[in-house]
Parts: structure tokens; C-alpha cells; sequence
């Protein structure tokens, strides 16, 4: 019996990932709920467990591919050995194919290139018309907007006609090429997936049905940036299948040799593609955007080029704030277990203000304004790997205790990469505290489809006139964008001011003012 692993659900508004990391490979026992492999989204890491105990038969979507939500990961032989993936080879005429098929012509079409994704340009063509092409020999690369693509050489022979040529935008399926039979194709070695005698199509082979280990070769993206960088293929390893070199492999190990104490003479310098001036070109690193940090600049500039996001300040005055804070942080440390922090006193504020100003708290839904009933608190948070937006549900009825613990685990799982998709999700007004970096003034964006997002910063002491009087206060700017298609001026400034009233005098909080 064979049991399905499938992608699971992504989260709302995650529709794929990229397989990042395969924890075992076809023929390896696994036990149920035992990890498989790890899916990358665009904020997120996935694990994806084993649904059943037996043997992994095949792995259908390698390390690299870009998988939807439900698609096929590999498959699972319960309790027994693992079955071999199917192979054309085993039909009798393709073992030792007549030799008056020798000429027969075979496409060389473009491969599946993975769900939502319909097109890819040709990049690279490592062949020619007229070479000589071995079966399972790297013919060209294809690049989409989410992967490069390599295709193999469906049979030995000659290269005979490059239908797509570089630049190219093919469609999944289109036909690249021609590859004319000759007297040593009937004589190359048969390999599964092909089947030159029956005129079948080749299919490109899916992950996990790997190369024999004499017949390992390295990636022709990872060739190039091996010409590049100066480096032979035995100064790299390998993390492809069978050890085969991929791309990644030949990036982390510049990026070893260029962290050493001393460059090795034997390797000459990597070479730049295009270089402006040589010495500033060999200075230089190029480093690849992670799906996060895509999304993070693809989300910031959606916002900018969909809502009509104005900014307008305030200061405040956080005297007393800080003065009950330093008052009963001990004792509300003792008694709930966390720090009293400034957060707490902010969410409280904004919420007090979002019910008087409920424009600030709501969306645009087509022509439709949609008001929230309810505040779900997104506090932005910074990470190693990006900037990531938790939420704090019904933050409106939680007390200061309870926002404080919610914040502090929010900030911890976060920084630890173990946020799921659901707590990013569904958030009403944010809050951003670039304070905590030194921040004194700034516009921060939108966090759509919010029309709403507070900035708090540095708390710095500045003269102020008290009642006649020059006096040193602690100050903070308070920056408050927001969607002017459905905020107005007035809304956006008497909810600063609503803010400012609550953490000037926090009783007001207490007495509903």
C-alpha cells in the first residue's frame, strides 16, 4: 500500500513553497510523524511529517522546486521495502534499440515547470547545432520567476535544430529543440525516462530518481559559477543528489574561501561578469533575496502603489507614563510573572482611540469600507531573517498583563523563526517601535489591507514649556500613516491625540476618557 505526502495548508493568502531541505532520500525507513522534509513560504518555515510508517518509495518534488498547496511531495511504501520508481527501460525494445531507429528525430520539449507557473526564458544553451549530445546530458537552462530549470538531453545523438534560442520565452510544454538520431545513439546507454525505440516523449525525471553514481554530473548553473569564481568542481561539495554540484555549492564556498584568514594562491580571483572597474567589482558580494525578504519589498511597494498613504506627527509627553511604570514594575512583575513594558501602555492607548476613530481600525474591500468590531494588535517585530508583523487577537479586551505576555511570547517565536502563518495573519492596526533602534523620526507603510499603522520612537529629554516655565521632559515622537482614501485629516489627528491624552495621564485609560 502506498500513502500520499502532500504539501499542507500554507496559511490565507500562501499558495506555494520552495522545498528547502529533504531529510531523507528514496529506500530510507521513516516512522510516522517523523520530519521529511522542509518547505520554505515567503514567512514561514513548514515541516512536513510522515503520515504513515513504512519506506520512502520516490521523491516527486526535489530540493529547490516550488510546490502549491496539496501538490505531491513523494510517496510512501507502507511496510515494505521501497518499490522502485517505474522506468521505461524495462520494455523490451529499449534495452538494446534496433539500429534502423538510429535516425529518428526526438523534441526536446520544455518540462513541467511547477503549478501557477506557465512560462520560462531560455537562458543558457550549453550545446550547439550540431554537437554531439549524450542521453541525460545537460542541454540548456530555463529560468522562471521563481527557479532555474535545467533541461537533460532526451536521447543520445546530434543536436540538429535549437527551436527556442536564448532570451526566449517558452511556454510549459513549447518545444526547444530537435535532437537527430546517429549511429552511437542506438549504441548510449539506456536510461529511464527515455525510450528512443517507442517514440515516446521524454518526461523530465522527478526528484529522488537520481543519476547512477558513475554518471553524476554537476549542475551546468554550478559549471559556470565554477568558471567564475576560478574554483574546479573537487574543491566543492556536493549537496545535489549523489554528491552532484549545484549552484548554491560553488556560492558557499567562495564565500568560505573569502572569509579565510589567507586566500589560497592556487585559485585565481573570481572573476566579475561585467565589471565597472576590477578592484571594486572583486570587493563586492552578491547575495540572492530570500522568498521573505521578496515579499517583504513586492508587499511595502504594493502598499505604496495601492493606498493613498499620508503621514501626520505628534509628541508626547511620556513623564507620567514612565513614572507609573517605575512605580509598580516590580510588583507587577512579581505578581504576573513579565516586565511591564512600554507596549502594553501603547496597545492599551491606540485601542482606547481606534473606538472613537473607527476609520483607522477598518479596510477598503472593492467600493465596500469594512469596519472592524474588534482589534487585532499587529506588533511589528525585527528578526534576523526580516521584519515580521505577529497579531495580538482582541487586544481591546486584554488587560496590561495579558498584552505584555503576548507580546514577549509573540517575541520570542518570532525571533526563533516559529511564528505560523496564522498568527501573522488577520491583523486590524499595527504598531511599529523603531524606538528600540535609535529611531527619532520617521513615516513608517502600511501594513495592508490595514489603513492604519503607528510609529513610536526614541523617548529623548527636551526642553518644554510647562505652564510659563522651561522644564526638561522626556519626549517621544509619534508618526501615524494612514489611508487617506478613507482616513481624513481630522480622523488621523484626533487619534493622535487621543494617544497622546492616554499616555500623558494615564488614568484616562482607567476611566474610559
Amino acid at each position: 500500500m502506498t500513502t500520499e505526502v502532500r504539501v499542507p495548508t500554507l496559511g490565507e493568502s500562501v499558495t506555494e513553497a520552495t522545498v528547502a531541505t529533504w531529510f531523507k532520500k528514496p529506500g530510507d525507513s521513516v516512522a510516522v510523524d517523523e520530519m521529511l522534509c522542509e518547505l520554505e513560504t515567503d514567512k514561514v518555515t513548514v515541516e512536513v511529517p510522515s503520515p504513515a510508517a513504512g519506506t520512502l518509495a520516490d521523491i516527486v518534488a526535489g530540493e529547490g522546486e516550488t510546490v502549491g498547496v496539496d501538490a505531491l511531495l513523494a510517496n510512501i511504501a507502507e511496510g515494505g521495502a521501497a518499490t522502485a520508481a517505474p522506468a521505461k527501460a524495462e520494455a523490451p525494445a529499449a534495452a538494446a534499440a534496433p539500429s534502423g531507429d538510429s535516425g529518428k528525430s526526438v523534441d526536446v520539449m520544455v518540462p513541467t515547470l511547477g503549478e501557477s507557473v506557465s512560462e520560462a526564458t531560455v537562458s543558457t544553451w550549453f550545446k550547439k547545432v550540431g554537437d554531439t549530445v549524450a542521453q541525460d546530458e545537460m542541454l540548456c537552462e530555463l529560468e522562471t520567476d521563481k527557479v532555474s530549470v535545467e533541461v537533460p538531453a532526451p536521447t543520445a545523438g546530434v543536436l540538429s535544430e535549437i527551436v527556442a534560442a536564448e532570451g526566449a520565452t517558452v511556454a510549459a510544454g513549447g518545444k526547444l529543440g530537435v535532437i537527430g538520431g546517429s549511429a552511437g545513439a542506438a549504441a548510449a546507454p539506456s536510461v529511464p525516462g527515455s525510450d528512443a525505440a517507442g517514440g515516446e516523449q521524454y518526461t523530465t525525471p522527478s526528484a529522488g530518481q537520481g543519476r547512477a553514481s558513475g554518471d553524476v554530473e554537476n549542475a551546468p548553473s554550478a559549471k559556470k559559477a565554477l568558471a567564475e569564481a576560478g574554483l574546479s568542481a573537487d574543491q566543492v561539495q556536493g549537496s545535489g543528489r549523489d554528491g552532484r554540484v549545484m549552484k548554491e555549492d560553488v556560492a558557499k564556498a567562495v564565500a568560505a574561501a573569502s572569509s579565510a584568514p589567507a586566500a589560497q594562491t592556487s585559485a585565481p580571483a573570481p572573476t566579475p561578469r561585467a565589471p565597472v572597474n576590477a578592484d571594486d567589482a572583486a570587493r563586492e558580494e552578491r547575495v540572492k533575496m530570500t522568498r521573505l525578504r521578496q515579499t517583504i519589498a513586492r508587499r511595502l511597494k504594493d502598499a505604496q502603489n495601492t493606498a493613498a498613504i499620508l503621514t501626520t506627527y505628534n509628541e508626547v509627553d511620556m513623564t507620567e507614563t514612565m513614572a507609573l511604570r517605575s512605580e509598580y514594575k516590580d510588583l507587577f512583575e512579581k505578581k504576573h510573572g513579565v516586565r511591564l513594558g512600554f507596549m502594553s501602555f501603547f496597545t492599551k492607548a491606540c485601542c482606547h482611540a481606534l473606538r472613537e476613530v473607527p476609520e483607522v481600525n477598518a479596510e477598503i474591500d472593492g467600493t465596500d469600507i469594512v469596519y472592524k468590531n474588534f482589534v487585532h494588535m499587529g506588533v511589528a517585530a525585527g528578526t534576523p531573517q526580516g521584519l515580521v508583523v505577529p497579531v495580538i487577537r482582541d487586544a481591546d479586551q486584554m488587560s496590561f498583563a495579558e498584552i505584555e505576555k503576548a507580546i514577549a511570547e509573540k517575541g520570542r517565536r518570532a525571533r526563533d523563526g516559529k511564528l505560523s502563518m496564522a498568527e501573522m495573519q488577520g491583523g486590524t492596526f499595527t504598531i511599529s517601535n523603531g524606538g528600540v533602534y535609535g529611531s527619532l523620526m520617521s513615516s513608517p507603510i502600511l501594513n495592508p489591507p490595514q489603513s492604519g499603522i503607528l510609529g513610536m520612537h526614541k523617548i529623548q529629554d527636551r526642553p518644554m514649556v510647562i505652564n510659563g516655565e522651561i522644564k526638561i521632559r522626556p519626549m517621544m515622537y509619534l508618526a501615524l500613516s494612514y489611508d487617506h482614501r478613507i482616513v481624513d485629516g481630522k480622523g488621523a489627528v484626533t487619534f493622535l491625540v487621543r494617544v497622546k491624552e492616554a499616555l500623558e495621564d494615564p488614568r484616562r485609560l482607567l476611566m474610559d476618557l
